[in-house]
């Protein structure tokens, strides 16, 4: 081995053992900065022997709950205590969900933590009373209207007035009511009024005898309302047309299946002819009264008709028959979907056609001008006991509020 070798050899083996020497040192050197740092704290020796050395705070877990929104203007309408309003229905019990898997959105605390006095200034004056006086239901209803709503502070009817006269040629019922500014209860908003609001709700009828609304009847709406609310500063909130156009269909549908026009006639035997005199006489003494369209009706305590009579002929009925006057024969109507208690109220039409038949000599019969016998007359009650039971089902009863809407 040359020289060369040898003192290559203790270079090296003197350059590992300095290495090896500065990482004990630096290793020893970092371990005591290590040990002082998270060394618990000695007492001060120039504090009060007696004292008891402060206890570390103890560690807050963070915790997931639901979210706390600080008074003030929002950005969106939000209606609280508005419930879904179901007319003409009973109530039904709120349905529990399904287990959901664990989630962020799914966990809560298990009791409310308390929030410190000094967290949060006093609510306004305004806040405080909204929340001891709640405003009425809004007078919407979800089964068969489509709702925009609008927030403002003091709206003036009269804001609307543009819209109100664009929306009358809309093709379906539009209705307008507003809460008035300090007020609990609803009113009808007019444009011409002097009034101010501090929420207006637009609704739309989803359906009647004239079908379904379209998309372009509920766009138009919302457009109109919309220009409004831009052009004043108001908050304004549409419902989804998606699910409207598709509760519009499935209402639609529906009312189809169930509106019914029962048509019971009195005609002559064989090629002659019924006396309306006498038809008028016993009209009138069973209660009916003669519209201004030629038709006499039997009304109900509303004001709204049972069933009507109206004559074959083109002529309608006059006050000032004749004791000649003569025609092919009468008819009695009975809107099926429109009257309540719809079965009483057949019999009692058939028991008054029967008498009608009875007073001119004649005989009654149904719309193919067979005569209704007994078993006849029982199968048309079975088949309107079907219909008012799809109809109560469906939460639209005959004769209420709302199929009165819905078939108009």
């Amino acid at each position: 081995m040359s020289d060369l070798q040898i003192a290559l050899l203790v270079a090296g083996a003197v350059i590992v053992a300095a290495v090896v020497l500065f990482n004990w040192f630096q290793e020893r050197r970092f371990r005591k900065q290590a040990d002082a740092a998270f060394q618990a704290p000695r007492a001060d020796p120039l504090m009060d022997a007696g004292a008891a050395p402060q206890a570390r705070p103890e560690r807050i877990e963070p915790a997931l709950r639901d979210p706390v929104f600080e008074s003030g203007e929002p950005d969106v309408v939000i209606e609280i205590g508005e419930p879904h309003l179901s007319l003409d229905s009973q109530p039904t019990a709120p349905v529990a969900p399904p287990p959901l898997a664990p989630s962020v959105a799914a966990i809560r605390d298990p009791a409310p933590r308390p929030i410190p006095a000094t967290s949060s200034a006093p609510a306004p004056a305004a806040a405080r009373a909204s929340v001891t006086t709640l405003a009425a239901p809004a007078p919407y209803d979800e089964l068969i209207e489509y709702r925009v709503r609008l927030q403002g502070d003091g709206i003036l009817a009269s804001v609307f007035a543009d819209a109100f006269n664009q929306l009358r040629g809309l093709g379906k019922v539009v209705r307008w009511h507003g809460l008035p500014v300090g007020a609990v209860e609803w009113e009808e908003v007019h444009p011409w009024r002097d009034a101010h609001y501090q929420q207006v709700i637009v609704t739309l009828q989803l359906a009647d005898r004239n079908g379904a609304v379209t998309e372009d009847q509920l766009a138009a709406l919302c457009a109109a309302l919309t220009a409004v609310a831009s052009a004043h500063g108001l908050r304004i909130a549409c419902d989804d047309m998606a699910d409207a156009l598709e509760r519009a269909q499935s209402i639609d549908r529906f009312c189809v299946d169930v509106d019914v026009l029962i048509g019971l006639n009195v005609v002559a035997r064989g090629e002659g002819a019924v006396n309306l005199a006498r038809i008028v006489r016993e009209a009138e003494s069973g209660g009916m009264v003669l519209g201004t369209d030629g038709v006499f009706q039997l009304l109900d305590s509303r004001g709204e008709p049972l069933y009507a009579l109206c004559n074959h002929d083109a002529e309608p009925f006059f006050g000032d028959v004749h004791e000649g006057q003569s025609s092919q024969g009468v008819t009695l109507q009975f809107d099926v979907p429109r009257v309540p208690d719809g079965v009483k109220v057949f019999d009692g039409m058939v028991a008054f056609g029967r008498r009608l038949a009875n007073e001119v000599g004649g005989i009654l019969v149904d719309d193919n001008l067979r005569p209704l016998t007994d078993a006849g007359i029982d199968k048309i009650r079975t088949q309107l006991t079907q219909i008012y039971e799809r109809m109560e089902a469906r939460g639209v009863p005959s004769g209420s509020r709302r199929a009165l809407r819905l078939f108009s």
